[in-house]
């Protein structure tokens, strides 16, 4: 059963409503990110990015990053590829980044951010075959891993999920 006292958790676009400087999750590289470098990213659209918040709370509780990719189709293994066109590069959704405040580990907010971004990409108009990942680490990925991500064969550390292993998820 859910904490009646616990505060209604949103995920929603970064704005400038957010109070990104009192985020930190425990990687320079990722605090340094949602502090610095986010806000331009989305307003020169190479990346849109959302953060999770409590009701009434400006500090977000974690992030994540989605932008168009691509993957080469040599780069998939071979199960996959040989079921799509021989097109060299098939469309993807790229989770650039994923960060948890260290205040708020241990409650299942990755795996809430993970699922509010695998589910925006399911209901995306635009056509992609694979929603792609990039592990920092051993412990990142087995966290996808338990998702059903898989490695892409150059690159061990890029994990991808074929979109129709996504839409089983949310079926």
């Amino acid at each position: 059963m859910a904490d009646p006292s616990a505060p209604a958790l949103r995920v929603e676009p970064l704005s400038d409503g957010h109070d990104r400087t009192a985020f930190t999750c425990g990687v320079e590289a990722l605090d340094r990110y949602l502090r610095v470098q986010a806000g331009q990213d989305v307003r020169k659209r190479v990346a849109t990015c959302f953060v999770l918040v409590a009701k009434g709370d400006p500090i977000p509780r974690g992030y994540y990053t989605l932008a168009a990719s691509t993957v080469g189709l040599t780069d998939l293994p071979p199960a996959q590829a040989r079921r799509l066109p021989r097109y060299p590069l098939v469309p993807a959704a790229l989770m650039g980044r994923l960060a948890v405040a260290s205040a708020h580990r241990g409650r299942r907010l990755g795996e809430r951010l993970l699922l509010d971004a695998l589910g925006r990409a399911l209901r995306s108009e635009i056509a992609t075959f694979a929603f792609v990942v990039d592990a920092k680490d051993g412990i990142a990925a087995a966290f996808y891993a338990r998702y059903g991500f898989l490695p892409l064969t150059r690159d061990r550390r890029r994990l991808f999920i074929p979109m129709a292993e996504v839409a089983k998820l949310f079926a």
